[in-house]
Formats: structure tokens, sequence, C-alpha cells
């Protein structure tokens, strides 16, 4: 079925921007583009299987729209460190993260943009360091669960485990339990290449013809290297007894949220909308975007950026009076 998709922001050089880098937690030291300096932050935030690559479509038109962008690899992931006592959860990237835009750049407040495990990362901050973030955009991953309120889940048919072991659901499994095994098996660059290409084309994460060959070769050349590669599984063993730094906190988010749905992801059920009535506590949306499924911020760039500048013209206005 051909897509109705239309034309997409042209695609940065591989080398289009500068990579600053910066200490945070001891020596670990994060890698992050900032480009826009001056305007109003926004942190975007990426996920699995991803780098901060999966935001080059993204810079440019925000930059243009007034904003200082800030687009960091999460620990272990890209060109940041790997954490040498193996240190990796979901809180740890939260704390990394306002380290880096509070205390390395400065800024008292931002807004956010994430989804997959970057938005599990702004809810934590959101709800952790709420005179940090603003409001945020949030689209396609795990939604926050409001625990104390069971029965609102099960009058709709809902459960409290919002994942569901689906046709796409076994890499979770294999990441999470049986990672040592997993990366054994992928054991050369080329196998470990073609793992993660997977993700992006055959495991139906995306709306058809949303990456090139080329576009393709670009996100997965980071996790070429098994180390980058296996610390990338980290969230999904912390189901299966990864220590915990601490817990995260993922209640409901009382922070201002617009909600997207690429509806063309078979990773997050179509549950994920009602799931966010529940979870985002003032919210718009969730908006359903055509077109797009998991990789939401590439495969509808042109939406996503234009619904960022409108959404986040308030705050901007603000910071600059």
């Amino acid at each position: 079925m051909p897509t109705l998709r239309p034309p997409q922001p042209e695609t940065p050089a591989a080398d289009a921007f500068e990579i600053h880098r910066a200490k945070i937690d001891g020596d670990l030291e994060l890698a992050f583009v900032r480009e826009g300096i001056g305007g109003y932050p926004l942190l975007l935030v990426h996920g699995y299987p991803e780098t901060k690559r999966i935001w080059w479509r993204n810079i440019r038109p925000l930059v243009r729209a007034g904003y200082e962008v800030i687009i960091p690899d999460l620990r272990g992931y890209g060109d940041s460190d790997l954490s040498k006592d193996d240190a990796y959860d979901l809180v740890l990237y939260s704390r990394d993260l306002q380290v880096l835009v509070h205390d390395v750049l400065g800024h008292r407040r931002c807004g956010a943009i994430a989804g997959d495990v970057g938005g599990v990362v702004i809810c934590d901050m959101a709800n952790r360091f709420p005179d940090l973030i603003d409001r945020m955009i949030f689209f396609n991953t795990v939604p926050p669960t409001d625990f104390a309120n069971p029965d609102w889940y099960a009058e709709r048919g809902l459960s409290l485990m919002p994942l569901p072991d689906g046709p796409t659901g076994d890499y979770r499994i294999r990441q999470g339990r049986d990672g040592k095994a997993l990366i054994a098996e992928l054991d050369t660059p080329e196998r470990r290449r073609r793992y993660v290409h997977d993700f992006y084309e055959h495991r139906l994460w995306a709306s058809e013809g949303s990456f090139s060959e080329a576009e393709i070769d670009f996100m997965v050349e980071p996790f070429l290297d098994a180390e980058k590669l296996a610390a990338s599984w980290a969230p999904y063993q912390l189901q299966y007894g990864r220590k915990m730094s601490e817990m995260p906190m993922m209640g409901p988010v009382e922070v201002p949220t617009l909600v997207l749905y690429g509806p063309e992801d078979r990773v997050v059920p179509d549950d994920f909308v009602k799931r966010c009535e529940a979870g985002f506590r003032n919210r718009i949306g969730p908006v359903v975007v055509p077109e797009a499924g998991h990789f939401l911020q590439w495969e509808r760039a042109d939406v996503l950026n234009g619904l960022a500048a409108m959404y986040f013209e308030g705050a901007r206005r603000a910071a600059r009076d």
C-alpha cells in the first residue's frame, strides 16, 4: 500500500552538528548536540534502538523557530561514555539529564520531547524535578501509571502492565532476561548490524518506507560496538533483576503534556491512548498522527516540528520576557 506521508524535512549530513561533551557523574561524560544557543531550551531524548541521531530532522526546524535544541546520548549510548561500574537505569538517565541541562548548561527550566525509553525518562524528570520541566511532548512508549487507582484500569479492560508480549515482544525478553547469551550470539559487527537493522525495517515498528537503507545504516552504526549494544539493553533488564539505583517516579504526571500517538506502531498498542488519560493530569490529546509509527519524530518530523514550535511558544515568550 503506498504511503500517504508527505515529503519530510531534509536529513542533515552525519557530521552536520558539532558534538559536545560534558562530565556528568564523576568521570562519566555525556555527548550531546546543542544548537540555537540563546533560544528557549528544548531537551530531546532518544529511546531504543536509537541515539541522538533519531532527532536529526528536528534540529534545524526547531532552531529556526527560536529554540535551543539539546540532544544528548544517554549514558552507554552513541558517543557518550560507558559506565565503568555497569550503572544504567531510568533514574540514572534522568539525573544525568538534569545535571546536563541545569548544572552544566545553566538552564533553570526547559521543555522536553521524547518517546520510547526517553519518554519514560522525561516522565521521571517531570515528577522528580518539577521546577525544571515546563511542559512536554510525549509519544509511543509506556505511559505513567496510576497504581493507586487499579479500578480505573479494570473498568476499561486494561491491565496495569502496559506492554503485552505480542508479535514484537520477544526482543524485550531476550534483551532483558537473556542479554549475555544474546550478545554472545551477535559476535560480529555484521550480526549486530543486522539485529538492529531489523527494528527499523522488519519488525513492524515504523510506517512503510520511513527509512532508506542509508538512513538505517546511519541509525545502526553506533550499535556495532558490542559493549554499547549490550549497555542499551539495561532498561529491559530491570524487570529481570538488574539492580536499580532507586525506583523511577512513574506515577501520574502533572506537568502540561501534549501526547501524540503514531498508530503504525506494533510495539506500543493502541490502548496507549486510553492509558494516557490516567497518566497525564494536564494533557492535550492523545493526538493520532497518521503515517507514523514508533519513530514518530523521524517518520512525521513535519508534524512534530510544527506542533512543538506552537506548543512551547508560550514558554518561549515567557522566558524571553
